[in-house]
């Protein structure tokens, strides 16, 4: 077993593609096929399971490459700081549900980091890739939420990936709307009163079930409604049209009251938006920075407007 078949394990990992690990890596498929194939018979395990779709890690991947990509980062380490004086990129990735305080927390990060070197990654995705994401260490942490209704099947496949759900706060489902919305001032809504307008929900691709939804609310009933895939249509459509989303809160910094308002829904749920992380890896000193910086702006963001405690 060498360094460089752990790091062509890592990158077909990332990639989750053997023909664009190879790309990336600047050899021959078959070079890098025959690589990872010697590898697995070196160590007598499966590391990767090939389907028609794809390649995925292993229930016996997941584990090796916790271990793998520890030794590649110290390796990295020791050659940064004893080859040529260099130092070597810090990597931190996050998948997360379309969260404005998650992308804000990661702009702190990047602006507060005295890195030489970094490759920083976020990603914001569909519910069950966020749960891959984590499971197969493509991302070192993936935010999502909890709640009554999807609490079951989340936690199982928690169990099953070997994720640990850590809670950031605690929320009542609160609408999303423009400032000219009829709604945007109210100091609370129903569901009732939601019924004549258009509902915005991002769309979960294949796994469209209400235990994917990013949505907090189950309206079956809308009579209207639009799927999208990113926040920046999600801000024109509430922005310009009577639409509305649900989610947690937290709109953020530049167009909270400006240009869209946050108002709460009478439903008496309480739903938990927390982190995973696997349980096989030991968090990094950059994604336990990321961590406090989203409990601190959710302390001073929603707190202080809201006064939900955990």
């Amino acid at each position: 077993m060498t360094l460089q078949q752990l790091r062509y394990a890592i990158e077909v990992a990332g990639c989750g593609s053997i023909n664009e690990a190879a790309k990336r890596l600047f050899i021959s498929q078959p070079s890098l096929s025959n690589a990872i194939k010697d590898l697995e018979q070196e160590l007598g395990i499966t590391i990767f399971d090939r389907t028609n779709r794809g390649i995925t890690l292993s229930a016996d991947g997941v584990e090796f490459m916790a271990h793998a990509r520890q030794i590649v980062e110290q390796a990295e380490l020791l050659e940064g700081r004893y080859k040529n004086k260099r130092r070597t990129a810090v990597h931190f990735s996050v998948s997360t549900q379309h969260y404005a305080f998650a992308s804000e927390a990661f702009a702190a990060l990047m602006e507060g980091s005295d890195e030489e070197e970094y490759a920083f990654s976020l990603r914001e995705t569909q519910t069950s890739d966020i749960i891959e994401d984590v499971r197969t260490l493509r991302s070192d942490l993936g935010i999502l939420y909890l709640c009554d209704r999807n609490a079951r099947v989340m936690n199982k496949m928690f169990s099953d990936g070997s994720l640990k759900f850590t809670p950031l706060f605690n929320t009542q489902p609160h609408i999303f709307v423009g400032v000219s919305h009829p709604l945007a001032r109210r100091g609370m809504v129903t569901v009732e009163d939601l019924q004549p307008y258009p509902y915005v929900t991002f769309d979960q691709g294949e796994n469209s079930s209400l235990h994917f939804a990013e949505e907090m609310l189950n309206l079956p009933e809308a009579a209207r409604s639009i799927k999208i895939n990113d926040r920046a249509t999600l801000t024109s459509l509430l922005a310009s049209t009577h639409s509305y989303t649900v989610g947690s809160g937290i709109l953020p910094a530049e167009l909270d009251g400006s240009v869209l308002k946050s108002v709460p829904v009478e439903t008496g749920e309480l739903f938990t938006i927390g982190w995973i992380a696997h349980k096989d890896r030991r968090p990094s000193r950059v994604a336990a920075s990321y961590v406090e910086l989203l409990n601190d702006l959710v302390a001073r963001r929603y707190f202080a407007a809201n006064q939900f405690l955990f």
